[in-house]
């Protein structure tokens, strides 16, 4: 087996079907995987029917069903420790791949004889690209230019954006530090070696903590630019207090971990007090920004690109909901259905090269819905057809 695949999920089973859609295409396109990938989802304790949902229609993955919510690192142990393939590829469940992107990256993974771990180039539910998809070290000074704010002020700086790597073009590939959760490829005896995934983070901050355990095990990691992926990002994740609040502990429980001997608890103090403060910021604006966005999207009338059937069937829809035909609101929102007429390589390009053009959902051939998020602080919207 040459690849194995993780997926954690909870509550998201519409965004997981689009995940698991584009998954099986990317595998099943590519001569070097197609009989050489093994899948496994493990949800955590759903409430949305996920398990009952999905598991008829896609008989080749593995589900594992929780009865109480394990986390995130915890659930990716679990499943991890039953994968036989050379590579492993932790994927959020708000994600859409390429077809390629799966082969691309194995490819150049083997080229690197250094690599221990490998991300991609991630653009958001609007095409915008994360930043997150390339980040240096959190150390001490780097997390307080991020926390004081100065890394956004500053962005392209090599000092003030170290946490990431402003200065390195997002279009290059380049070795980094940390990697994204949301797509985190690896080899499974670089993951046993480097001690899996420590469960003590519940969920947020477990995949710096590896990315970091993987740089001291001696490997390199590297951001791949050379394909692109859609993250919806924090779908399985309420965005409220308790979220806010989960983030910044885990970053705090990153900073004890591994920040011991770099000047004693003095630094520590500051550097603690400014995610704290950064996180009664964070409260604030989640309020604020929620209002905004919401505003943003309201009113938007309709389109919808992909092959003749695909739009007859979504206009259909469209009608019967009384939703607005295109002209008639303020706002373009466009449903993107992938097909023969419209693969997810051609939509994720056109969504990036137009970041914030419209309002994108996304719909897989032969899937039960439209899914897309404006903005990582609003909760996505789900077309179910």
């Amino acid at each position: 087996m040459i690849l194995s695949v993780v997926i954690v999920s909870y509550n998201v089973k519409f965004f997981l079907e689009q995940c698991l859609s584009s998954l099986k295409k990317a595998v099943g396109e590519s001569s070097l995987l197609r009989s050489q990938t093994e899948v496994f989802v493990v949800d955590n304790a759903s409430a949305d029917g996920t398990v009952d949902f999905l598991k008829p229609l896609f008989p080749d993955f593995q589900f594992i069903h929780n009865t109480e919510n394990l986390g995130f690192a915890r659930a990716n142990n679990q499943a991890a420790r039953l994968c036989s393939g050379e590579f492993l590829l932790f994927l959020n469940p708000d994600t859409i791949l390429a077809e390629n992107s799966l082969e691309s990256c194995i490819s150049f993974f083997r080229t690197k004889p250094d690599a221990g771990g490998l991300g991609v180039h991630m653009v958001d539910g609007a095409g915008r690209f994360l930043k997150e998809s390339k980040r240096g070290f959190p150390g001490v000074w780097t997390s307080f230019f991020k926390m004081t704010g100065l890394t956004h002020a500053f962005p392209h700086s090599k000092t003030f954006s170290s946490y990431y790597m402003g200065h390195l073009d997002e279009r290059k590939s380049h070795a980094v530090d940390i990697l994204s959760g949301a797509f985190l490829l690896t080899k499974k005896n670089v993951f046993n070696k480097s001690g899996e995934f420590d469960q003590r983070f519940f969920m947020y901050g477990e995949d710096i903590d590896l990315s970091y355990r993987i740089r001291q095990e001696g490997y390199q990691n590297y951001y791949f630019a050379d394909t692109t992926i859609i993250h919806f990002k924090g779908e399985s994740t309420r965005r409220d207090s308790r979220y806010i609040k989960m983030f910044y502990t885990a970053m705090i429980l990153f900073m004890k971990k591994h920040f011991k001997g770099l000047g004693s608890p003095v630094r520590l103090f500051f550097l603690t007090m400014a995610v704290r403060s950064h996180q009664a910021m964070a409260y604030v604006l989640h309020v604020t920004s929620q209002k905004k966005e919401a505003a943003r999207i309201s009113g938007s009338s309709t389109m919808v690109r992909g092959d003749v059937e695909a739009r007859e069937k979504w206009n259909r829809w469209l009608a019967i909901n009384n939703l607005p035909a295109v002209g008639d609101g303020d706002t373009e929102e466009i449903i993107f259905c992938e097909g023969p007429a419209l693969t997810w390589k051609k939509i994720i390009k056109e969504i990036s090269d137009h970041p914030d053009g419209a309002v994108y959902l996304f719909h897989g051939m032969n899937t039960h819905a439209a899914v897309g998020s404006y903005s990582s602080r609003l909760r996505g919207e789900v077309f179910e057809i």
